[in-house]
């Protein structure tokens, strides 16, 4: 375009030079007040940009479920009508706002600015694209710490072009406060925890959508995620590689497809494609298929969000794209679909149970809690036990101390005779006993229990199955998450102390390793070694040996345990060498309750051996 725009001025400066004096005097003029226009031009718009105040953070705001408050003022080529709501299509006065770094706190004085200036904007949303792509999730306050796990990944990967939706103001504010980027999604919705399949949970389903179809039209590139996904490598650069597709998904599959970071042959997915994780390009077929879903899902109370998406995709998928990309033609049959490796772009199952990603040698690119059990409480102890997710300090430093145990399962239990449901149960069964023990150790050392890695010989899933996936790369015996086996959500709740006895905080089994930990948890430990009463060293004592090491009598009772583990209530980490025969058993009746909390805490085991009985049968 250079080259042509030269060549215009030259053709004109020769047809000058041949006119009359009349004519040269006309062009003269027209040309002074060209270049004078453009002067006025560039110093107003370098005068307006820097007479703007700095603001001490990114403000991104405005309610997508009533879109009565979205700008959606963008060039009418690219524009999509919404259905709900009254929406402003005229242009934004110039805004105050200006981009700063995430973290970046708003000075200690400021004031709260109103929710007004929390609107979505095609302006407010630019400040925070680079490369034309904008990364975006949402929730409410129950939330929040999976949100700042979610922005704490991807701006220690250096990517800064991203927003969270508040649902509620109580996250909107707290965001604000700590520097996030945030946006305010007019949801008023309850700041507590929806619950999977409830109500509430559906209707965020739908503000999502919303917010697809409210974002596509501004002509920027929309990452979408749940916030109970985290971001483990940068995949910008990965998604570029695509830059035919309208749209590239995740899915639910759980069998590989490919064994190297290529996207998923198409033909071969059967499972749901899981709208998690997906990237959208502001393209015709895009922002149709969004209006379109949108529509559905607002007509239809009973739709589930991901069935719609389904359903909708499907209505046409195939031909390929070409023969190389991966990427097929879907819905319309002009929107270009892709399937992100389910190995790189983990699913619980791909990567807590199978770790796909592992056993292919890839680096994965994101982990979402899907395939797990216990709720949000599960969701969360998963990624804790990864060492993904963010804690406060005082998550590392309880009150009281920790305590931790080696494990001893026999080889046998572990890999002798058939990998079957007597088996598994057996293995399953032998574990928990000793969690039993350490539970009870920690209930009278008022210590929270850094539970060991559980093994396991079958999977778990909600519906018949011959205890591993045929097709999948799951591996017997494999360490399986702690949902597994106990019900975490029930662990974690407050119980009734009169019903229950005293709760017992646990923490997940990679605790101790994880980066996190501060110097003086790891600096203040105490090893105990089980030993046989009567033998050589080994009598109810609290000198530790040379070494550091305290060897205590197993069988011991209540009273033996307070009396010596008293002298060590300033030891931040208390590890046993095991806890098989290490309690006798409780005498004090304040704790006779305990026997009823663990079996609440395990009776999930007895569930699943009835299920697996009856599916096998099924099978």
């Amino acid at each position: 375009m250079g080259g042509g725009g030269n060549g215009i001025w030259r053709n004109g400066c020769q047809e000058v030079a041949n006119t009359k004096p009349l004519f040269l005097t006309v062009y003269a003029t027209i040309l002074v007040g060209i270049l004078f226009s453009s002067f006025y031009v560039f110093s107003a718009v370098f005068s307006a940009t820097k007479s703007s105040p700095l603001s001490s953070t990114a403000w991104i705001s405005s309610p997508p479920s009533s879109l009565s408050h979205v700008d959606q003022s963008v060039n009418a080529s690219n524009q999509a009508k919404v259905a709900v709501g009254s929406i402003s299509t005229t242009s934004p006065p110039p805004s105050s706002i200006q981009r700063t770094r995430i973290w970046e706190v708003p000075p200690r004085n400021s004031k709260m600015p109103p929710i007004e200036k929390f609107r979505l904007t095609k302006q407010l949303v630019g400040q925070r694209v680079k490369d034309n792509v904008i990364i975006v999730t949402f929730g409410n306050y129950a939330f929040m710490d999976f949100i700042l796990t979610w922005v704490k990944h991807l701006t220690d990967l250096g990517l800064s072009n991203l927003l969270v939706g508040a649902m509620d103001t109580k996250l909107l504010e707290a965001l604000y406060w700590k520097g996030v980027p945030v946006f305010d999604m007019g949801s008023h919705m309850s700041t507590a925890d929806v619950g999977w399949g409830s109500p509430t949970f559906h209707k965020m389903g739908r503000e999502k959508v919303i917010l697809i179809d409210a974002i596509l039209p501004f002509g920027y590139e929309l990452l979408m995620c749940d916030t109970d996904m985290v971001w483990l490598k940068n995949p910008l650069p990965y998604l570029a590689h695509y830059p035919d597709a309208d749209v590239l998904t995740s899915s639910d599959q759980v069998v590989p497809t490919v064994v190297d970071d290529r996207l998923d042959i198409w033909q071969e997915v059967g499972a749901a494609y899981n709208i998690g994780i997906f990237h959208w390009r502001p393209t015709k077929s895009s922002i149709k298929l969004a209006k379109e879903w949108k529509d559905m899902l607002l007509a239809d109370d009973n739709i589930w969000d991901q069935n719609g998406f389904n359903d909708i995709v499907r209505k046409q998928l195939g031909p390929a794209v070409d023969g190389d990309s991966g990427l097929a033609y879907a819905y319309d049959g002009n929107l270009k679909l892709g399937i992100l490796p389910a190995s790189i772009f983990c699913s619980g199952h791909t990567y807590f149970v199978q770790a796909m990603y592992q056993q292919l040698r890839l680096e994965p690119y994101a982990v979402h809690t899907t395939f797990q059990y216990a709720g949000t409480d599960g969701k969360r102890h998963r990624l804790r036990e990864a060492m993904v997710f963010y804690d406060p300090p005082d998550y590392y430093d309880a009150p009281g101390g920790f305590l931790s145990f080696k494990p001893s399962i026999p080889k046998s239990l572990l890999l002798d005779g058939e990998h079957n449901l007597e088996s598994h149960f057996s293995l399953i069964n032998y574990q928990i006993k000793q969690i039993r023990s350490a539970l009870a150790i920690a209930s009278l050392l008022n210590r929270t229990l850094v539970m060991p890695p559980l093994w396991c010989r079958l999977d778990r899933l909600w519906f018949s199955h011959p205890g591993v996936l045929k097709g999948t790369m799951t591996r017997q015996p494999f360490i399986c998450p702690l949902d597994h086996v106990f019900e975490v959500n029930v662990m974690l709740k407050q119980l009734p102390e009169e019903e229950f006895g005293p709760g017992i905080s646990i923490r997940e089994y990679s605790f101790l390793d994880n980066p996190s930990l501060p110097k003086q948890v790891k600096e203040s430990w105490l090893d105990v070694q089980l030993c046989q009463e009567g033998t050589q060293d080994c009598f109810a004592s609290n000198k530790t040996s040379s070494s550091g090491v305290l060897r205590f009598p197993n069988h011991s009772n209540e009273e033996m345990f307070k009396t010596i583990f008293s002298s060590f209530k300033e030891v931040k980490v208390i590890q046993f060498s095991s806890v098989q025969d290490a309690f006798l058993g409780f005498t004090d009746k304040h704790f006779l309750q305990f026997e009823e909390y663990t079996v609440v805490c395990y009776s999930y085991t007895n569930t699943m051996v009835n299920l697996w009985s009856e599916n096998r049968r099924k099978i």
